[in-house]
């Protein structure tokens, strides 16, 4: 009889144990590791844009910096497809490896690329380059990493082990933080512009070689060797899943009546918050970056409790409930926001609204991923894009054709620069004068060009940022699982992988720009919170109607 430990477990219980811990921490580790390198680039986007982008024309410029953004979130779901299909056939183990040295060596690569003032405009387009390569990466990793572990959870606890998972996103985000800000700390913010932006993306070759080192100490999942033993893997593992009706509309319920849902509550609640803060009501960002890394930090836990309830209650019900709270609770919440954050510019909301009248011809639609866009063509633009980046709330009117804007508080009224009747030359000084009008006209008004630190009620913020960050825990942790337990094993990789990296590569990661395009088109500060409120929603029916609970399913098959 097998002898029984100091601790009361046999010896293959205990190495059971050590097994599942450590694909959960291997798995973890490096998922990590790509949202660190992921999001480097979002916390440096201005170091670099100044690196490698200044050296061109406006317009050059602009579309280097585009593509450069656009890179990351875009090609996401192609990484999916190419790598998801690697997966399927060759093995979870072996893609994951791939994906990952991939993202180790592109991050590496851009802190050793030359400037635009060294290389000239070679420098922009291997940035864009190494961008792509970290998105199909990216778009390969999360599939197989929440495949491997589920594939190796004992039934009824898939949702516990892959919540892990879910929790890497935001420790990857820290990370990157705490290098960012020792760096900056360590060599001065003059030398860091210069050069010491570089090092946390070399640090990245240390973190990779730590991970490659853990990961590779893995087996194969157990699911993938009963196939290949069997001869059961897929031949055709794209066609299978998206070129036959009853798998491509799996996918379609996942991506809608799941995912996407999913997606824009996950970008409201840990970046939309954030952006609203500091962007809007005009805390500073040290400030706002303490509060939100206080409230993550509490909030994180909840990953793994949701992951873990969904083996008890189901997938289904928590992550629409999730959806459902978030539908309910988002305006007053971000009213709520406001109160405590900017309490002056609340008051001033409700005391002193302002107006624009305006031909609504004139005005675009101001989708600026990356603010390089000045929006100075119309009289239309240049006044509501002064009064969305203030953070100021009005009313729009339509005025007749060939309105020019002007903007109204209390009985003052001032009228925006025409560009068409001013000279080039003369358009910035024109433009500045208006803009000092009407800053001094909402002061007066009791419009705070910032929030005052000393009135924004903390503990009240970390507490709605908090709930925030909680709605992400719910829809968030038990995805993986869901997503595992919809799919065959012969096709997961692929099927899963794809209707994730849509949902949050699309319409999660363009939500923030997308959201603030519709406050400057408004003129209504929450007027954004409708993006994610009308996709949770249609989550919400159609993920009632069409989703499956799977959380019962065994996934050998």
């Amino acid at each position: 009889m097998a002898g029984i430990s100091s601790t009361g477990v046999l010896p293959d219980q205990q190495q059971a144990t050590q097994n599942e811990l450590l694909v959960i921490g291997a798995s973890s580790l490096g998922t990590v590791f790509e949202w660190y390198d992921f999001y480097l680039y979002g916390l440096l986007a201005t170091v670099i844009s100044a690196q490698f982008f200044s050296g061109v024309n406006e317009v050059t410029g602009f579309i280097f910096a585009l593509a450069a953004f656009v890179a990351g979130f875009a090609v996401r779901p192609f990484g999916a497809l190419v790598f998801g299909r690697l997966g399927d056939l060759v093995g979870r183990k072996h893609t994951f490896l791939i994906t990952m040295s991939i993202m180790g060596i592109a991050t590496f690569a851009v802190g050793l690329l030359p400037s635009y003032a060294t290389a000239g405009v070679a420098a922009p387009i291997m940035l864009v380059l190494l961008r792509l390569l970290q998105g199909l990466a990216l778009g390969g990793e999360y599939g197989g990493a929440a495949t491997y572990v589920a594939e190796h959870a004992p039934p009824g606890r898939r949702g516990l082990f892959t919540s892990w998972i879910q929790t890497t996103a935001t420790l990857g985000l820290f990370a990157a933080l705490l290098v960012v800000i020792g760096t900056r700390t360590a060599v001065g913010e003059n030398a860091f512009k210069l050069w010491g932006w570089r090092i946390p993306f070399l640090v990245s070759s240390i973190l990779l070689a730590i991970s490659l080192w853990i990961r590779m100490q893995l087996a194969e999942s157990p699911v993938f060797v009963k196939m290949k033993s069997q001869g059961t893997t897929s031949k055709a593992p794209l066609a299978e899943a998206f070129g036959r009706w009853g798998n491509l509309k799996i996918v379609l319920i996942a991506l809608l009546g799941a995912v996407m849902g999913q997606a824009v509550v996950w970008y409201t609640g840990q970046f939309y918050a954030l952006f609203f803060l500091e962007k809007m009501l005009r805390v500073d960002g040290a400030t706002t970056n303490i509060l939100t890394a206080i409230a993550l930090a509490l909030a994180t836990p909840g990953f793994v409790f949701f992951g873990w309830l969904s083996d008890k209650i189901g997938r289904k019900p928590i992550i629409l409930t999730g959806c459902l709270l978030a539908m309910l609770t988002y305006f007053p919440l971000f009213e709520a926001l406001t109160r405590y954050a900017n309490p002056a510019m609340y008051e001033a909301q409700h005391t002193a609204p302002l107006t624009v009248t305006a031909d609504p011809r004139q005005c675009s639609f101001q989708f600026d991923p990356i603010g390089k866009n000045k929006f100075d063509s119309t009289s239309c633009d240049i006044a509501k894009s002064f009064l969305a980046k203030a953070g100021v709330t009005y009313q729009r009117v339509d005025g007749p054709p060939g309105t020019i804007a002007q903007i109204r508080s209390g009985t003052s009224t001032f009228t925006a620069p025409n560009p068409a009747v001013i000279r080039v030359a003369e358009r910035k000084a024109a433009i500045a004068g208006f803009q000092g009008q009407v800053k001094a006209a909402l002061a007066a008004a009791g419009y705070p060009e910032k929030a005052n630190p000393a009135t924004i009620n903390q503990p009240m913020v970390v507490l709605i940022l908090f709930i925030l960050v909680l709605y992400v825990t719910m829809v968030y942790g038990p995805i993986a699982a869901l997503l595992v337990e919809l799919f065959p094993a012969r096709i997961r990789y692929s099927a899963m992988s794809l209707p994730y990296h849509i949902g949050n590569g699309w319409f999660g990661g363009f939500l923030p720009t997308t959201a603030f395009a519709m406050v400057a088109a408004t003129g209504d500060i929450y007027y954004g919170l409708w993006y994610p409120i009308v996709a949770a929603g249609v989550t919400l029916i159609l993920g009632f109607l069409f989703l499956p609970e799977t959380f019962k399913r065994a996934i050998d098959g």
